[in-house]
């Protein structure tokens, strides 16, 4: 009997692209940044928000794991927009 073997996994990395994030769930998608719903000001925000949520430990188990979930995407959003900063500024000194 053979041995299956585990796909190898691609090498390529993926193309950058827009994360949005899904209000009702609050995990990442993937769209364009025409589609995309929150400022960086605007997910950052919300994000010290869950935060403090989370701290202040007054949630069930289930409304924390539904936060930190949202936390996660916000970000995730937020890494996307400081990096594109960045690159953007890399760019120009490199000009």
């Amino acid at each position: 009997m053979a041995a299956k073997t585990a796909p190898k996994a691609s090498k390529e990395q993926p193309t950058p692209s827009t994360p949005s994030v899904d209000p009702e769930v609050g995990t990442p998608s993937t769209t364009t940044p025409e589609k995309l719903s929150l400022t960086y000001e605007q997910a950052r925000d919300e994000l010290i928000d869950v935060v403090n949520r989370l701290e202040s430990g007054g949630e069930s188990l289930a409304e924390s794991m539904e936060l930190f979930k949202r936390g996660q995407a916000l970000a995730g959003l937020c890494e996307h927009y400081l990096s594109e900063a960045r690159a953007t500024v890399e760019a120009t000194k490199e000009a």
